[in-house]
């Protein structure tokens, strides 16, 4: 299974520790950027460490988390080729990859419980992306994309 890179900010760092534990109990391997204590940090600067490695295809996954997901969802979206997706439910994770085919999970570590932090990444990670007409629609985000750079 692919590789996975995970960051947090203070508010996010307790989820983000217990997703670790839960990708590993399903053999998932993944990459810790950070933060790894609670003292407070801007939330950008680890945000930026996964969007990159998403972004120049160095990592197909990522994981962030920050206190409501927003500001994380904001910094990966202005990435080139990230598709982060703010999840609070295990539906809105599954539509996340198969209609829009995210490669980053964006969940708020004061908004979602470590339960359902844990059901939503695994359905994003089984899900599949589903093309068709899905993939017309990103295609027009890319289009996007290529014309603001």
């Amino acid at each position: 299974m692919e590789k996975i890179a995970i960051a947090s900010d203070h508010a996010g760092r307790e989820l983000k520790e217990d997703i670790k534990e839960f990708l590993s109990s399903i053999g998932v391997e993944f990459m810790d950027l950070g933060v790894d204590n609670d003292n407070s940090v801007d939330y950008p600067d680890y945000g930026i460490l996964v969007a990159e490695r998403v972004s120049k295809g160095e990592v197909p996954r990522g994981i962030l988390v920050c206190g409501t997901g927003i500001g994380m969802s904001i910094l990966a979206n202005k990435f080139l080729n990230v598709r982060a997706a703010l999840v609070s439910d295990v539906y809105t994770a599954r539509m996340a990859k198969e209609h829009n085919n995210a490669n980053i999970l964006v969940i708020g570590g004061r908004i979602v419980g470590k339960g359902l932090a844990r059901e939503m990444i695994r359905t994003w990670i089984e899900a599949r992306f589903e093309g068709g007409r899905h993939q017309k629609r990103l295609d027009k985000i890319s289009a996007v994309e290529k014309k603001d750079k």
